[in-house]
């Protein structure tokens, strides 16, 4: 009976205390300045275009094309003209649906960002082409490849099949080892030449250089990246590393966090041509790396949310499935890292908003990766939960076996 009556009063004085916060709540209103914007709401109709001539047969876009669908409403493009935040009492007809049935997906969106950078986690495709356009430079021999000597004047000169060591070097009968990576095949004749004249018993050797197997570097490149890539590619993928590199064959790792996919290209491909020749190499970029925020406190599903796409603070809740009875949605609060991995925060009253009495908040602003979203603890809430634990928990822990009579007409206790 005891615990009842406590109950009961307790619950007295949080409705008093609800009401007394909802009044003030609803007798505020927020207002918000838009400096620096000219564009003033219009509430003529956009003219349907005209550009077909009638030669589709009416199914060409302009033709099927709906007239919009005017509706009550609140327009982002009036606050300008208000120098304020727009309230329910600035409804109008604004054009709220100018699609024809069916295009749910909504009006195109304009891109994310200018221009994509790399970031770790992020996965590349890089297409690995072979170019056959000659390059104007003559060829130089590699460790690896596979050359023959032919003598016009003394056949026993002959060699069938020279392979390059991989210090770059040959072995020839009479006159021992020659270094040979890195000459060009009339540069490496006619020193040939001039070292079989030197030997006394050789006195015509003309001999002729020719290149059996070449581009030893370029034919290692094309075993080392396996997968196939549409005509005469092949390509191999690759994640953005935590140290900010990619781990590429030949020329190992290259920086790439931070560069954009034209800047990574031009990166790789200058590294590539200080190794071999006749190769482009074109990263695709098929998969980003995971973005998530993180939504805590008084929300029905906390945790980590992943954003694929741009998301305000009202969306990520939406996310974690709603609001709480209890939370504080006037002091949202959203903790983010700066650029120099800086904790900055900031608090947002989106109460009106997700209540619906605000059709136009300032404060639902746009999330980035890793942002925290807390929904704090209202007053009230707070309030019930500290007379919970020290007034009913601890009366019973001390008086297990005891109870607490309250008499509007004089306190007792037994």
């Amino acid at each position: 009976m005891a615990s009842n009556q406590l109950r009961l009063l307790i619950a007295l004085a949080l409705l008093l205390l609800l009401a007394t916060w909802n009044v003030v709540a609803n007798g505020q209103q927020n207002s918000f300045a838009w400096p620096g914007e000219s564009a003033q709401f219009s509430a003529a109709p956009s003219a349907v275009p005209s550009e077909c001539d009638g030669s589709c047969g009416g199914t060409c876009q302009s033709c099927n094309q709906e007239p919009a669908k005017w509706m009550l409403g609140v327009d982002g493009s009036q606050r300008s003209g208000l120098g304020r935040e727009p309230t329910w009492d600035d409804e109008r007809p604004v054009p709220f649906e100018n699609m024809a049935y069916g295009e749910y997906i909504g009006p195109f969106r304009t891109p994310h960002v200018p221009e994509y950078r790399l970031r770790i986690g992020d996965r590349l495709d890089f297409v690995y082409l072979l170019t056959s356009r000659p390059n104007g430079q003559p060829y130089q021999f590699y460790p690896g490849d596979t050359i023959s000597l032919t003598s016009v004047g003394d056949p026993s000169l002959n060699q069938a099949s020279l392979q390059i060591l991989s210090d770059g070097t040959i072995t020839l009968p009479l006159i021992g080892t020659i270094a040979v990576s890195g000459k060009t095949v009339d540069a490496l004749t006619e020193e040939l030449n001039q070292k079989f004249r030197s030997v006394g018993n050789v006195r015509d050797p003309r001999v002729i250089v020719q290149v059996i197997k070449g581009d030893t570097p370029l034919n290692d490149l094309r075993s080392a990246v396996v997968t196939n890539f549409g005509q005469n590619g092949q390509s191999r993928q690759v994640s953005v590393s935590p140290d900010g590199t990619v781990q590429l064959p030949l020329v190992g790792p290259t920086p790439a966090i931070g560069l954009t996919l034209r800047e990574i290209a031009a990166e790789v491909n200058a590294r590539y041509a200080q190794h071999i020749r006749g190769v482009n190499v074109n990263p695709i970029l098929v998969e980003r790396a995971p973005r998530s925020v993180y939504v805590l406190g008084r929300v029905n599903r906390p945790g980590r949310i992943a954003i694929n796409g741009p998301t305000t603070v009202m969306q990520a809740i939406a996310q974690a499935e709603g609001w709480q009875t209890g939370s504080n949605l006037r002091q949202v609060i959203v903790f983010r890292r700066d650029e120099n991995w800086q904790l900055v925060a900031t608090r947002l009253d989106l109460q009106g908003a997700l209540n619906g009495r605000r059709p136009f908040p300032s404060d639902d602003i746009w999330l980035r990766d890793s942002d925290i979203i807390l929904i704090p603890k209202s007053p009230v809430q707070r309030f019930s939960e500290a007379v919970d634990l020290y007034m009913v928990r601890s009366l019973y822990s001390i008086f297990p076996q005891q109870g607490v009579v309250f008499n509007f007409d004089g306190f007792t206790s037994f």
